[in-house]
């Protein structure tokens, strides 16, 4: 039976990411707490997420993590305020704060239960959070919360009252409505579960890029109806990758078709010499059919008036780029891929 996070009422630190950028994440999970409902899975949860944010796929350096978990520790308030303002302190380019534990419901803030939080000082207000984030001087900062009620995070009130919207470089998602309790069940978190899923490849785009807008969509998809739905807020001039995977075409393969389509609406005409299998092959168009064939399962290309391109190829027929294969045309074209 799935339960709520919410209610009514240090690891050593990975190596510094190459590539120029310094980036920080903290993971808090707390399962224990002294006057609220035990949990079980926001340990297992930040257990799940630390090494899909530490490493890409490729096993490069990404996220230098720091975790704040109960038990075996007491995740205090000031614990976390302290925490939160390192994460927010000058040095880094992108820091992410993930939390899963109770979120508990209070007018239009939520606060994120803490594990000696009893009434009336549950823990960390959401407000309290926002006001190290729009103050720091890192320039993105990302916010995932998987608690109850998390969508009331990043209320208007909380920005204060000279801010009308997040600051620039600023994106919040949460794992269910203002309105809405976040569940776990079988020792996880839904919400973490297919987070985890989509860090692993499940949202990258065909450059194996995750970003939050990526994250969100895949979400989305994850939960019906009647589950709780998650939210993006965001104030961001750029899609900036949180976690890189395995791309569906190499962007130096990508570049390679401007080369292959004359223009973005030319089709391509194949002749058997393309397919190994013909006995007519020639080796530099098998090179491009085989291009050509991770393209069509990326979506960038389809055959006309086949269903395969193995029959384009036979039959000397013509394919062509689907609109997503146009787009990475014009952006390979224009040298940005």
């Amino acid at each position: 039976m799935a339960a709520p996070r919410g209610l009514r009422l240090d690891q050593p630190p990975t190596m510094v990411p190459t590539g120029g950028q310094v980036k920080r994440a903290l993971l808090v999970g707390i399962d224990a707490y002294d006057h609220s409902p035990a949990l079980t899975g926001c340990v297992n949860d930040v257990e799940a997420l630390r090494p899909l944010l530490a490493r890409n796929v490729d096993d490069s350096p990404n996220f230098e993590c720091r975790t704040l978990v109960g038990p075996p520790d007491r995740v205090t308030r000031p614990t976390v305020l302290t925490a939160l303002a390192g994460l927010c302190a000058p040095g880094a380019d992108v820091a992410l704060f993930y939390f899963a534990g109770h979120g508990r419901s209070g007018g239009e803030d939520v606060t994120l239960v803490t594990t000696e939080g009893t009434e009336h000082a549950w823990g960390v207000g959401f407000a309290e959070v926002m006001g190290l984030v729009m103050g720091s001087p890192v320039p993105e900062i990302h916010v995932i919360l998987d608690c109850c009620f998390s969508g009331a995070a990043g209320a208007v009130p909380q920005l204060g009252s000279a801010a009308a919207t997040l600051r620039s470089g600023v994106a919040i998602l949460t794992a269910s409505r203002p309105d809405q309790v976040s569940t776990e069940t079988s020792g996880r978190g839904r919400f973490s579960v297919m987070l985890c899923g989509g860090l692993d490849g499940g949202a990258a785009d065909v450059l194996g890029q995750v970003t939050a807008a990526g994250l969100y969509a895949y979400l989305t998809e994850s939960f019906g109806a009647f589950d709780a739905r998650p939210m993006l807020k965001a104030n961001i001039d750029r899609l900036r990758a949180i976690r890189t995977c395995r791309p569906w075409v190499d962007p130096a393969e990508l570049r390679r078709l401007p080369t292959l389509f004359e223009t973005e609406d030319a089709p391509l005409r194949l002749d058997p010499g393309y397919e190994p299998t013909s006995g007519l092959a020639i080796p530099e168009k098998e090179h491009d059919f085989a291009l050509l064939q991770r393209c069509r399962d990326a979506r960038l290309v389809e055959p006309v008036d086949e269903e395969h391109l193995y029959y384009v190829a036979m039959h000397s027929g013509t394919c062509r780029l689907t609109p997503l294969g146009r787009h990475y045309w014009r952006m390979a074209r224009s040298g940005r891929v």
